[in-house]
């Protein structure tokens, strides 16, 4: 097998901001109808939250405090398969202005939280939390490999997608507000075989 990071050598257009759409054939774990949102992305890979697994675990079971600014359901997400004993913060940004201590606006009004800044502080500039345990991480070309072999669906992001209090159906919806023919994947049965 072929090194990725040589097969696509170009600098990739930056996917920053946007979602990734696991493919129906795409049944690994974690990445099973996932909706990844990318928070950095450039030549040397990309990294990015899953949006729509949570654990069942509260955040304050790992950080006491936070669970109650967290946004419905307040639980725990799984980010990705990588780094899973840390713990990712994501924030919606009231307004446009400059975002104050303990965020870093990363795109729109999606900020990253300093998960060890005060609360107090944070919560008067914040419109919605996430805190994920993990992310998802690619190496240089891995992302574009998987593109190019269709395991994903690259499609704009909208600021509710990452607070979406019914991530359970997160997916379908995603891909329903998406033109045809891509919009009739979300009526893919969880079992083909039952087809």
């Amino acid at each position: 097998m072929s090194d990725p990071s040589e097969e696509y050598a170009d600098p990739p257009e930056s996917l920053a901001g946007r979602l990734l759409v696991a493919s129906p054939e795409l049944t690994e774990d974690v990445f099973s109808r996932s909706v990844v949102l990318i928070l950095q992305h450039g030549a040397e890979g990309a990294e990015g939250v899953v949006l729509n697994k949570p654990i069942g675990a509260s955040v304050d079971s790992v950080l006491p405090g936070w669970q109650e600014g967290a946004s419905s359901p307040q639980q725990l997400f799984q980010g990705g398969p990588v780094a899973l004993d840390s713990a990712v913060g994501l924030a919606g940004v009231r307004g446009h202005r400059d975002v104050e201590l303990g965020l870093k606006r990363l795109f729109g009004s999606i900020a990253v939280v300093d998960l060890d800044a005060p609360q107090e502080v944070v919560w008067p500039e914040i419109s919605g939390l996430r805190v994920f345990a993990g992310y998802s991480g690619w190496t240089k070309g891995q992302l574009e490999g998987e593109l190019a072999h269709g395991a994903w669906y690259v499609v704009d992001a909208h600021a509710e997608d990452v607070f979406d209090p019914t991530p359970d159906t997160l997916w379908r919806r995603v891909l329903r507000r998406q033109a045809a023919p891509l919009a009739w994947l979300s009526t893919y049965p969880a079992d083909p075989s039952l087809n």
